[in-house]
């Protein structure tokens, strides 16, 4: 599919770099604009139908993360383009899909626009779809240590678990709550063979509790009770491949 894009960087050098190996080695990339700027970047991002945001992280007036800041919600997808690595936190928690460094590798920026691609496609399909997972067998026990012994709940009773440091709280269809001395690591790993997915660093959720899938910033999912969670860009394919 297209993805209409612009280049948000300072240097014009960078700018144009960048814009050549997109044209030559992503041509499914339409540059329809570029910003040297915080202010020039706000301007393209309010006036344009964008897929996708190649961003500097150093500019002048403001950074990258200013100028999110100032976007608000968004449903386009960020690529950070930069010369420093100590970014790299900051960017993950701005809900980055990719994370480049400069001088720009090929192979890099065509797996970045890649994986893009493919969480654009799917989203562009579950658009306005009721969201069916592909499985909804998810039959199955699972033992939550405690003092006295263990406790037995059936996987289909749970809603989503997430991460308290070196514990986990499971959030149950009952409305109730346990926390576990386990990290949300061990859950991930006990569920792999249920239909559970790791949206984000903090959160695992039953997919079949899944009722809608939100774009905007980082883009989320909606539960069965209500509860909305935020999806890393990172986990987003990963996430939306559960569907039909």
């Amino acid at each position: 599919m297209k993805l209409n894009a612009i280049i948000v960087e300072d240097e014009e050098t960078s700018r144009d770099i960048l814009k050549n190996y997109l044209n030559k080695y992503c041509p499914n990339v339409n540059v329809s604009g570029e910003a040297s700027n915080v202010e020039e970047a706000l301007v393209l991002i309010r006036n344009n139908d964008l897929d996708l945001v190649f961003l500097d992280v150093e500019m002048p007036y403001g950074n990258a993360f200013d100028l999110l800041d100032k976007v608000g919600d968004i449903d386009f997808e960020t690529i950070f383009v930069t010369a420093y690595n100590h970014y790299a936190m900051e960017a993950l928690n701005a809900h980055a899909s990719y994370y480049l460094m400069k001088p720009i590798s090929i192979d890099e920026l065509i797996k970045a626009v890649d994986y893009v691609t493919e969480i654009k496609t799917k989203e562009d399909a579950l658009q306005d779809q009721v969201l069916i997972p592909k499985t909804n067998n998810i039959e199955g026990k699972i033992t939550i240590p405690q003092l006295d012994g263990f406790e037995i709940i059936n996987t289909s009773d749970i809603l989503y678990c997430k991460a308290d440091d070196n514990y986990t709280e499971i959030y149950l269809n009952n409305n109730k709550k346990k926390l576990v001395s386990k990290t949300l690591k061990y859950f991930e790993e006990a569920l792999s063979n249920a239909s559970f997915a790791r949206v984000h660093k903090s959160y695992l959720v039953n997919v079949n509790e899944v009722v809608k899938y939100l774009k905007g910033k980082g883009g989320s999912v909606l539960l069965s009770n209500g509860k909305q969670i935020i999806v890393s860009a990172s986990r987003k394919s990963d996430l939306l491949s559960y569907f039909k």
